[in-house]
């Protein structure tokens, strides 16, 4: 498959370069979502947009899929994001959400699917994590499809100096590969894992973080273009709930 990202690049760049808060999530979200292993995204389904930051991935599966999104993140409070959303003319279709992962306010099996891209690695790393707090949420056969910045292989204990220019260890040990994730997201007992893998667009995504004017992408410059970026990957995972 070779992804074209022809619909995140007919948005505003401006706009993406202003509220991007890592590696360019609307291409990776465009490539995960034409991969094979993913079903079909249509306008009935509820679909929970976890770790979402400022909505760039909200906004793309409202307007491209006609989806209602829930645009669940942390970092970044409902109010914020619903002005963003209205402004895009989409605060009929996503509902901004300000919660905690630990404690996420949905029903069980109120999804059809859970998309989570540039977030996953930072909560998701403990073995019970998947059958705990995302399964119960899916409906039976609802989806988990997940993108993250990992590792092309496991580094060795001893930190590369190359990726210490950026970050500290605690950054660091949220980098895995994808067989690490393969092996984590196995040991489901709820969840079908239905593919591992790389996405193609980890040049264009990185490439784009790291000219915005954003105070990270201009900390994450210093081992991208220190070497770093000859071990880095960006990391799907798509699973289906039993």
């Amino acid at each position: 498959m070779k992804c074209k990202y022809t619909k995140s690049q007919a948005y505003d760049r401006q706009f993406l370069l202003d509220n991007m808060m890592g590696p360019n999530s609307m291409k990776m979200l465009e490539e995960l979502t034409q991969l094979p292993q993913m079903p079909e995204l249509k306008a009935d389904m509820r679909i929970m947009d976890l770790g979402c930051g400022r909505g760039l991935t909200s906004i793309f599966l409202a307007r491209e899929f006609g989806v209602q999104v829930f645009a669940t993140d942390l970092w970044i409070t409902a109010t914020e994001n619903f002005f963003r959303f209205k402004e895009a003319g989409l605060d009929n279709r996503i509902i901004p959400i300000h919660a905690d992962v630990a404690d996420l306010p949905y029903a069980d099996e109120y999804f059809d699917a859970i998309i989570s891209i540039d977030a996953y690695h930072y909560f998701g790393r403990d073995e019970g994590f998947l059958d705990e707090k995302m399964a119960p949420l899916l409906k039976k056969g609802g989806t988990l499809a997940i993108a993250v910045p990992g590792l092309i292989k496991d580094i060795p204990d001893d930190i590369l100096a190359e990726m210490l220019l950026s970050w500290n260890q605690e950054d660091i040990e949220t980098f895995h590969s994808p067989e690490w994730w393969r092996e984590l997201l196995s040991k489901s007992q709820k969840m079908d894992l239905l593919a591992v893998g790389e996405l193609e667009c980890y040049w264009e995504c990185w490439n784009d973080w790291l000219q915005c004017d954003n105070e990270y992408a201009i900390g994450d410059k210093k081992a991208m273009e220190g070497g770093a970026g000859k071990y880095m990957d960006l990391i799907y995972m798509i699973a289906a709930k039993k």
